[in-house]
Formats: C-alpha cells, sequence, structure tokens
C-alpha cells in the first residue's frame, strides 16, 4: 500500500512538474468560446512567469479588462488599426461573432493604453515604438518613455515603468523575469504587408495635411516575431504578411521555429499560400489560426464553409488549433499541444 501511495505521489509531481514547464498561450477575443472575425490578441506566458501581449487589437473592452492580467511585454506587428487598437470592445460579446461591435479607443490607441497601464515594454520596431511611447507620454503627461534598462542585454521583468524595446528588423529583446536563470528572447523578423497609421491617432495637423488625398504615415516596417520561450518552444507570429522567402530561410531554418500563429486575413494571402507557407516553409508542429476576419466557429465548433475549415484541409504533417477566445491552451518546447486543447 505505501509503494502505491508513493508511486501516485510521483505521478502526481510528475504531472505537475511537466505542466510547470508549458508555455500557456490564451487568445482574447470578442466572443468568449469562439473565434471572430475581428480577434486578434493573444497572451503568451512562459513558465518562468513572463508575459506577453501580441497585438492587441479592438478585442478588449480596455486597459482595465480583466481578462489581461499582469503584461510584461507589449508586441505590435504593425500600426493598422485593427492590431494597434484604434477601437475596443464595448462589452464582452457585444455584437455578431462576424462583426464585434466596438467603439472608438480615443487618441492614443490601446495598445498605448495598456503599455502605460501595465507599466511593459514596448517591444516593437523603432518607428513604432517611438510613436507608442509618445502616446504613453500623453496618457501619462509626464516624462518621455526612454529605452528599457538592460543589463549584459536582457532586462530584468516587470519594469518599474514602461519603456521602449529600440529594436529594428532582425534585433532581439530578452527579458526575464525574477530569479529566472533565462530569459525569453523576442527577435522582430520580416513582414511582408503595409504600416500605415490610422488617421484617428494622427493629430489635427497631420489629418488636415494627409487625409484630403486619403493618405496617411507610415511607420517603418510591418513585422512578425520568433519569440523563444525558455521550455525550448520557439513561436513565429506571422502578423499581417504574404508568403516571403524568409518563412524559410529565417523563420524555419535559422531560428528553427515549431509553432506558428498565423493570420489568416485575406488581404494578404490565400487559402493555398497560408497552407504552403506552414507544409514547405516555416513546417511547425502545431499552427494556430488567428486573425480570420470571418466568424470561424459557431457555438464554438468550426464553420465548414469557413475559410479555416479550408486551410485546414489542406496541411501536412502540421496539427491545426483555433485561436478560442478565452480559452488556455498549453505548449511543451516541441511545439506540441499538451493541455486545453
Amino acid at each position: 500500500m505505501i509503494a502505491r501511495i508513493g508511486f501516485a505521489i510521483a505521478l502526481a509531481l510528475t504531472a505537475l512538474q511537466a505542466t510547470a514547464q508549458n508555455v500557456k498561450i490564451t487568445p482574447v477575443g470578442s466572443h468568449p468560446g469562439e473565434l471572430c472575425a475581428n480577434d486578434r490578441a493573444t497572451i503568451f506566458e512562459d513558465p518562468t512567469g513572463v508575459r506577453i501581449l501580441y497585438d492587441v487589437g479592438q478585442t478588449v473592452t480596455g486597459a482595465d479588462d480583466p481578462r489581461l492580467g499582469n503584461i510584461h511585454a507589449v508586441l505590435l506587428s504593425h500600426v493598422h488599426g485593427d492590431h494597434i487598437g484604434d477601437q475596443k470592445l464595448k462589452a464582452l460579446g457585444a455584437g455578431a461573432c462576424a462583426n464585434s461591435e466596438r467603439v472608438p479607443a480615443g487618441p492614443n490607441s490601446m495598445t498605448a493604453e495598456v503599455a502605460a497601464a501595465k507599466n511593459a515594454a514596448i517591444v516593437m520596431t523603432s518607428d513604432m515604438g517611438s510613436f507608442i511611447a509618445a502616446k504613453v507620454q500623453k496618457i501619462r503627461g509626464g516624462a518621455a518613455v526612454g529605452p528599457c534598462p538592460e543589463t549584459s542585454g536582457v532586462t530584468a521583468v516587470p519594469v518599474a515603468t514602461a519603456c521602449r524595446s529600440n529594436t529594428h528588423l532582425g534585433g532581439t529583446f530578452t527579458a526575464r523575469a525574477a530569479g529566472a536563470s533565462q530569459g525569453v528572447e523576442i527577435t522582430v523578423v520580416y513582414a511582408s504587408h503595409a504600416n500605415n497609421v490610422p488617421l484617428s491617432l494622427l493629430s489635427e495637423a497631420q489629418r488636415a495635411t494627409l487625409g484630403a488625398d486619403g493618405m496617411s504615415l507610415v511607420l517603418g516596417p510591418p513585422s512578425g516575431y520568433v519569440v523563444k520561450f525558455t521550455n525550448g518552444l520557439v513561436a513565429y507570429l506571422s502578423g499581417d504578411t504574404g508568403i516571403h522567402t524568409e518563412m524559410k530561410t529565417v523563420v524555419n531554418e535559422f531560428h528553427k521555429a515549431n509553432l506558428a500563429v498565423l493570420n489568416q486575413g485575406s488581404s494578404a494571402g490565400t487559402v493555398l499560400s497560408g497552407a504552403y507557407a506552414m507544409n514547405e516553409l516555416v513546417r511547425p508542429a502545431t499552427v494556430i489560426i488567428s486573425h480570420p476576419n470571418e466568424a470561424v466557429t459557431e457555438g464554438g465548433r468550426l464553420r465548414p464553409a469557413a475559410r479555416a475549415a479550408a486551410f485546414i484541409n489542406l496541411l501536412k504533417g502540421v496539427t491545426p488549433q483555433l485561436a478560442i477566445s478565452g480559452r488556455t491552451m498549453e505548449f511543451n518546447g516541441r511545439g506540441v499541444c499538451v493541455a486545453g486543447c
């Protein structure tokens, strides 16, 4: 009997240790239990406790949305309104899954509002980082937001106040939790897309100058990210992008990504190009489907007519997961979902 109890305890401890080594990924969308048209935001939590918000978008109710919790770093792939957050969700579940009900987020963007409220590191290309930092300064009415403090190339999180990473394409920002021996490495990678700011987030003078010609400011290059977590998981966050060769040479061959979060909006790619990118170029163990620009699920189940369904049917050796709002998935270091899938 004692031997059996000891064996059971050992199994329980092993399971607990295995869970502790998983990266937790939680989509934050407009309708709980669904993958909806406007869903973008995703929270990543490393086993050491580092928490990262990727593309806050328009589906949080504000910087005080209780689903956010602690955020140590805010990532932004590009400044289009549906990513930077020129609007916010009116209320959780408001509107239809195909078109959630949103209201203006004000002149600063949800990205800046969250970074200011959470005292987060602003991790993105320098052009976008400077723009968001200026918005954070306006929110706080205080001093300029400076570069994040580093010791031997590592930033300890949480930081005392919002700061910016000052990175460019190819640059890496490392965030390390207190007491951890290893940090989470966030590398900015190429994306094939546009990067123009919504007019609502520009000054009145800029709107008057540019708006008459249907133009806006371009804030440097758009991007994706490769995030290397402490358990060995390497996640490729595509951003909005068309298919490009660096998916193979940089993301696959150099970084060796084993998980992809693929934006599936039809403006930058097709079902066929997305499937080719996953099957032949990135070749992750798992792909999480996000940014669908349509209602992908109904009652939590995949709609057969959704583009995601056609995409899934074309995958070869890559396991698909839907970015269901509020569902926390756990991934091991090999890119395999081991819980919440």
